[in-house]
């Protein structure tokens, strides 16, 4: 076949958490023999032509010695990612005339290219498979990597640049599941977690059945050792499997920050722990390329915050608008990025330095004016969002050493799920405003004269009653009562106020 000269290849970039079309254009001329990339390239991008010479010589293909113009358009866009060594070397092949130029035909490439030729996987091939779904083409990505057959029934794995030689005929359909045993024996070391662990601690586990029921955050303060963290973990075994829809968004932003999906494909919510050492950028996202952070990594799951005074004080504020909004933006000089964070945040926290104040058994040992600091570094505007605060005391001693069980997550969980069919079947009768705009509980007259008493006396902002209302109306749903009783309030109120704090 004589060389064309000239090809495109359809491909794309990940900007944010959408796979933005690229087309891979090619030109082979006479001059100095050599490759050259414009259109605005990172240096990953640049050091593929390393790697695509050598791919090319190891699969047995012809190096041209021609000078070979390669062009990523549109050029004013920045590009980024390894992703490109494999349209790169398609475009070429197709240029010299060495492969059926039918192959680039209605498919988008995406694709590292080890130094054998070896086609390897890159983040974001959900988005990239988003992308090649909404151009009307098919994937052509490493057949390491898998997709959902919602995500395209036209998606192709390649495992060598050499198979392109008889076209796409040889190339398979991506997997629909992973195949790695050592992942799913992960997943069953989680699913073993179970509050049935955790003895006398049972008010506390009465707080987060009321936060897994209505989305609450959760603050839990309490000296070291009294099960905090075990508490938390343990809270995506009481939550509702994901649905199909925020299974899809949670996978997106998985996929392009390179995190595993294979949990997400179960129905398993994300839980996110970040140390609290974690800067601003690694919580909220930033960098370059610009990629997610952990509130977005937690979308649709879990956000647990431990030992919440030790994070920094600017990495805590950061927080205050992601959790109002459901939402991050980072402004760039590229333009503006947007990344999903609707996380339920569940933080942990001692009350002083040594870690006893307000333990009846045992002194605290730190001065006043450390306390008051200590608590201050949680920030008030941010404590103030969290709509559960809980004490977790220390267990009881007889009672751990004799190994007794409390309630276990199965039991939690048909209290979550009960609470919640009952919201909707109420919400439905009702016509009760979303999630996403101001909550309003239809109180009994006592609960409301009291409410109103209440706020009163400690001079209570439109903030607090929003959120007081609203754990209210999910603990009247715990128990099914179509109005707000004093009790449902009073409980609800005494996972607001702290003595201790």
């Amino acid at each position: 076949m004589p060389p064309s000269g000239s090809a495109s290849v359809a491909t794309a970039t990940i900007r944010g958490i959408e796979a933005v079309p690229v087309v891979v254009e090619v030109s082979a001329s006479g001059g100095i023999p050599g490759l050259s990339i414009v259109g605005m390239p990172d240096s990953a991008i640049l050091e593929a032509r390393s790697r695509v010479r050598c791919a090319m010589r190891a699969c047995g293909f012809t190096i041209p010695r021609l000078h070979i113009t390669i062009n990523l358009a549109p050029g004013e866009m920045k590009k980024s990612g390894t992703g490109f060594d494999l349209p790169i070397a398609v475009a070429i092949l197709v240029a010299t005339g060495q492969i059926d130029p039918t192959v680039t035909r209605d498919h988008l490439f995406v694709g590292e290219l080890a130094l054998d030729g070896t086609v390897n996987a890159v983040r974001g091939v959900v988005a990239y498979a988003i992308t090649a779904r909404n151009e009307g083409l098919g994937l052509v990505t490493s057949s390491e990597t898998f997709l959902p057959t919602s995500y395209g029934e036209t998606n192709l794995g390649i495992t060598a640049l050499a198979q392109l030689r008889e076209g796409l005929s040889g190339l398979r359909r991506l997997r629909a599941q992973p195949s790695e045993p050592g992942r799913g024996h992960e997943r069953r070391n989680i699913e073993k977690l179970d509050y049935a662990d955790v003895v006398d601690q049972e008010l506390t586990k009465r707080a987060l059945v009321i936060a897994a029921a209505g989305g609450h955050g959760l603050l839990m303060i309490g000296p070291p050792g009294a099960g905090k963290t075990m508490l938390a973990k343990r809270l995506p075994t009481i939550l509702p499997p994901l649905g199909e829809e925020a299974a899809a968004e949670a996978m997106l932003v998985h996929s392009v920050a390179g995190q595993p999906i294979e949990d997400l494909l179960s129905g398993r919510r994300p839980f996110r722990a970040p140390h609290h050492s974690v800067s601003v950028g690694g919580l909220v996202g930033g960098g370059r390329p610009v990629m997610p952070g952990e509130i977005s990594l937690a979308h649709r799951g879990v956000l647990f915050l431990d030992e919440l005074p030790e994070f920094q004080t600017n990495v805590l504020q950061a927080l205050r608008q992601p959790i109002e909004e459901h939402e991050v933006r980072i402004v760039r000089v590229d333009g503006s990025y947007a990344f999903p964070c609707d996380f339920q945040l569940v933080a942990a926290a001692n009350p002083c330095p040594c870690g006893h104040f307000g333990d009846p058994d045992k002194a605290c040992t730190c001065p006043e004016s450390k306390v008051l600091a200590y608590q201050a570094r949680m920030g008030g505007p941010l404590v103030d969002r969290i709509d559960v605060v809980t004490d977790v005391p220390r267990p009881e001693t007889s009672k751990v050493i004799k190994g007794g069980e409390g309630m276990s997550s199965e039991e939690m969980r048909a209290q979550v799920l009960s609470a919640r069919e009952f919201r909707s079947w109420r919400m439905s009768r009702e016509g009760e405003v979303s999630r996403g705009e101001v909550g309003r509980a239809r109180l009994e007259p006592q609960a409301q004269a009291f409410f109103e008493s209440y706020a009163s006396r400690f001079c209570l902002g439109g903030r607090a009653i929003v959120r007081i209302s609203r754990v209210a109306r999910t603990v009247a749903d715990t128990h099914e009562h179509e109005l707000v009783d004093r009790d449902d309030l009073a409980e609800a109120l005494s996972f607001r106020s702290r003595s201790a704090m």
